[in-house]
């Protein structure tokens, strides 16, 4: 299926596709640009802010209860709404109806979270975000293997890297500008968040999916649909755990950079504020520059594994580096190196997701499985790091976390389908 093609159909061959999908991964650039920035803008700064003022003493492990709570409910959303968008037979095709619904209902629900005055609202109206967030998630994602040859899929998967890069640090650094004004910040987000489905579904133009074939409301049909993968599912489940490894020690530092700059660097408030711009900017540069060059190459290649592992191994370096010292420059090169690697692993490692499906009928649950791997990284992270600094302080964060990533470089190492 090219861009011009107003059909729809379960595959897109190399002939159906000659040319790049340049409209299709704008799309995929922009929409993760506005729901990424939004929830990473707000998840690694304002929510940590708006903690503090609820309930500075507990605040870290409040974070960790808006992480392990927002995990458990991501986990659900990410299976029923995949299945959903799998299964949905529409004028206006199988994603884009969820992407839209799910932006609106994940802007109201931030609302919430923004005018929360207590720890169990702000705890309960986080997790209906969480929820909302994957119908925008799990679809978008899965238009990477719905309308895109293998022949480019590298390239369109740096084009979502690209666009993650500028979400996942633009967003924070957005909010760095917050800080003391985090109401506004706020709304600066939601408005993001409420625009990322909408903007998607216009460049994206999905083509009506009434024709495709209607699936009889069978035992086999829940359980394949709804269900984990088991069958041929090996290099999947390698993939997964090596992206939620590699997730979780990014996540394990930058999820708790606010405090990290505060209590075990000794930053007051105007020099965090500006070290969070610095390491946000510096992390979306790096990650930015490599995205555009490592997709493109995997193609010409046609391998996906090396530049994978070695982006998680960059990572492990750059998360280890603020153990030598506690003074703020180390969290910089720490954003430098950690950048790199997670722009290198990002413009690969959906195109390697795509190639490790088990059933391409099933494409946005699984891909969405696959996402809990990022979801799961940006909580369980966090989780990690609580645990560590209740036990013994920040400095054990680091070396923790550059295990882990040599972990998730290790399992991806051992995936055997993909070169």
């Amino acid at each position: 299926m090219n861009e011009s093609t107003t059909e729809w159909k379960a595959v897109v061959t190399d002939d159906d596709q000659p040319k790049l999908p340049v409209r299709i991964g704008s799309a995929l650039v922009i929409g993760v640009i506005l729901w990424l920035g939004g929830y990473l803008g707000i998840n690694a700064v304002l929510l940590p802010a708006k903690v503090v003022v609820l309930d500075a003493a507990n605040k870290t492990n409040i974070i960790a209860v808006l992480a392990t709570s927002g995990m458990i409910v991501a986990t659900f959303a990410n299976i029923i709404f995949g299945a959903a968008s799998d299964l949905t037979r529409s004028r206006w095709g199988r994603r884009t109806p969820w992407i839209v619904v799910g932006s609106v209902a994940s802007a109201l629900s931030l609302v919430v979270v923004m005018k929360a005055t207590s720890v169990a609202v702000l705890v309960v109206s986080w997790c209906v975000y969480q929820f909302f967030l994957n119908a925008i998630v799990a679809p978008l994602i899965a238009v990477l293997a719905d309308r895109v040859a293998p022949r480019h899929r590298g390239t369109l998967t740096a084009f979502y890297a690209f666009g993650s890069a500028i979400g996942q640090y633009g967003g924070q650094l957005v909010a760095a500008q917050f800080l003391d004004k985090v109401d506004l910040g706020f709304i600066v987000l939601i408005v993001a968040t409420l625009l990322s489905g909408p903007v998607a579904a216009v460049l994206l133009r999905e083509p009506s999916s009434l024709n495709m074939p209607k699936q009889e409301f069978t035992k086999d049909m829940i359980l394949s649909h709804f269900s984990l993968p088991v069958h041929g599912a090996r290099d999947y489940y390698l993939a997964l755990f090596g992206k939620f490894m590699m997730q979780s020690a990014c996540y394990a530092v930058s999820g708790y950079q606010l405090y990290i700059l505060t209590d075990y660097m000794n930053q007051d408030s105007a020099s965090t504020s500006r070290y969070v711009s610095i390491v946000s900017m510096c992390m979306m540069v790096s990650a930015l520059v490599v995205s555009l060059i490592a997709g493109p190459i995997s193609d010409k290649i046609g391998r996906r594994k090396p530049p994978v592992i070695v982006a998680s191994m960059l990572i492990a370096i750059g998360v280890f580096v603020p153990f030598v010292s506690n003074e703020p420059w180390t969290i910089v090169v720490y954003a430098v190196i950690a950048g790199i690697g997670v722009g290198a692993y990002n413009s690969v490692d959906q195109a390697l997701n795509v190639e490790v499906l088990p059933d391409p009928a099933t494409a946005a649950k699984d891909l969405g499985i696959l996402n809990l791997a990022n979801t799961g990284g940006q909580i369980l992270g966090p989780v990690i790091a609580a645990m560590v600094i209740n036990a013994v302080g920040y400095h054990l964060i680091f070396p923790i976390a550059a295990i882990i990533a040599i972990i998730g470089a290790v399992l991806i190492g051992l995936i055997r389908s993909v070169k």
